[in-house]
């Protein structure tokens, strides 16, 4: 039997959106349209999630729709936020602001290669090391953040160089995240699941670029507190094991 031809269309356009959202940030953070730059960012995460969810949901995944997904992710959530980072913070920190800048790529670039080769084998329940789009969330949102409450930027020169650093090293670290990609969450609940996401719902529009950072941060570190966790537990069960030895 013959392999068909072709594209799904639905996903990829959703692909091509994010794309196009992620290179309008890049055109907005060469004009120091920051805030335009980050609405961008925030707008290609959604839709990274949405063509991915369609395609499993419609059965359309693909070879094709695997690649053209990891490439556009490379270019709104990788080259976008490097260049929003580098020309709103770092430009002035000379060596070390650029190359954090590319570190950030480059360590973003990887994870996506390593998330295609392992995609086949991938658990539904978490994904190894920070997910890009998650991790342009926070930079953005970082920047947003910093400059929407009035910090001067000399202040948080520092901290956003830090922060990239960081990033890089989570999305290529071995850390576990939830993936949220097992759809569990939108079957049906009771109502007061319902009451409970309309609250999140008002929390967030009543100071969005704030709570979405939170919950950003929140996200980002999930993954070594889940880790430090494990090496607890696994550490009071060896003791408990030896002192059950002893005493045996």
């Amino acid at each position: 039997m013959k392999e068909k031809k072709g594209v799904y269309i639905l996903p990829n356009i959703l692909t091509t959106a994010t794309l196009l959202a992620g290179f309008y940030a890049i055109i907005a953070s060469l004009n120091s349209d920051w805030k335009m730059a980050v609405i961008a960012i925030i707008i290609a995460g959604f839709l990274d999630g949405l063509d991915g969810r369609i395609a499993r949901l419609t059965g359309t995944v693909s070879g094709f729709g695997i690649e053209y997904d990891s490439l556009a992710d490379l270019v709104a959530f990788g080259v976008a936020p490097s260049i929003l980072i580098f020309t709103y913070a770092l430009k002035p920190l000379g060596r070390w602001g650029w190359l954090a800048a590319f570190l950030y790529l480059a360590c973003g670039a990887l994870r996506l290669a390593r998330f295609n080769t392992q995609v086949k084998n991938a658990s539904l329940r978490y994904f190894i090391g920070l997910p890009i789009p998650a991790a342009a969330g926070v930079l953005a949102l970082s920047v947003i953040n910093t400059a929407e409450y009035g910090f001067v930027v000399e202040n948080t020169q520092y901290f956003l160089l830090g922060l990239t650093y960081l990033l890089s090293f989570l999305m290529v670290s071995t850390f576990h995240y939830q993936s949220f990609k097992d759809w569990e969450w939108v079957k049906h609940k009771p109502f007061r699941a319902s009451v409970g996401a309309l609250l999140i719902l008002v929390i967030v529009m009543s100071h969005p670029f704030l709570i979405l950072w939170c919950f950003s941060l929140i996200y980002a570190a999930s993954g070594p507190a889940f880790f430090l966790a494990y090496l607890t537990r696994r550490g009071k069960l060896k003791m408990h094991q030896e002192e059950r030895s002893k005493s045996a």
